[in-house]
């Protein structure tokens, strides 16, 4: 008996290392060499392949196929039908097998649906991708980046809600209004003050 639930219509190789806690739905593929945290939700369609790396707490709506090089961190998100690639240059008639590019994903970050993730790029921590963004380039943490090619357009609280900065003042101090936490604005980025209170 295993600690973690599969669905009778989804396959998990031998040898892929699944947590605890773990939920994989309908019509699903996992890869040999993967290792997935614990208290995961893979929703249904939703291919994982060789030697992806997936931390604890992640939730991976439908139709998602994660490709050898991505890195998920723990608390990511990754909304319906959005994209990652692991091949700069793809050709059908070349083999580029072993060109694979990291693209690390890290902690807390939400990815919307529809939006792709370009490889080699790595998404700072709580950075939140809005729905059909195209991912071209590193984006910075506690960032809101959308549109084609995906821009900065705000910050983001590590609980998900927009920070009311006011460009005319950078340095002021922003108490989130929905979990209290403080930040405080560094030049093009942001500090965190404290903890959730």
């Amino acid at each position: 008996m295993t600690d973690f639930y599969v669905h009778p219509s989804s396959y998990v190789d031998e040898g892929a290392i699944v947590g605890k806690g773990t939920n994989i739905w309908h019509f699903c593929h996992v890869m040999p060499k993967t290792k997935i945290g614990e208290s995961c939700n893979i929703g249904q369609n939703v291919f994982v392949a060789n030697d992806v790396k997936i931390g604890n707490n992640v939730k991976i709506q439908n139709n998602v196929s994660i490709y050898t090089g991505v890195i998920l961190e723990d608390d990511v998100f990754l909304g319906p039908s959005m994209v990652f690639t692991n091949v700069i240059n793809p050709r059908s008639h070349v083999n580029r097998r072993g060109e694979y590019m990291v693209t690390r994903v890290k902690r807390g970050v939400t990815i919307g649906a529809n939006a792709t993730v370009v490889c080699g790029t790595t998404l700072g921590e709580y950075s939140f991708v809005g729905a059909g963004a195209v991912v071209t380039k590193d984006v910075p943490p506690h960032t809101l980046v959308y549109g084609n090619p995906a821009q900065i357009h705000a910050w983001m609280c590590q609980c998900g809600i927009k920070l009311p900065f006011n460009e005319n003042n950078p340095d002021k101090q922003i108490t989130c209004t929905e979990c209290g936490i403080q930040y405080q604005k560094l030049g093009k980025g942001i500090r965190q003050l404290g903890e959730r209170k």
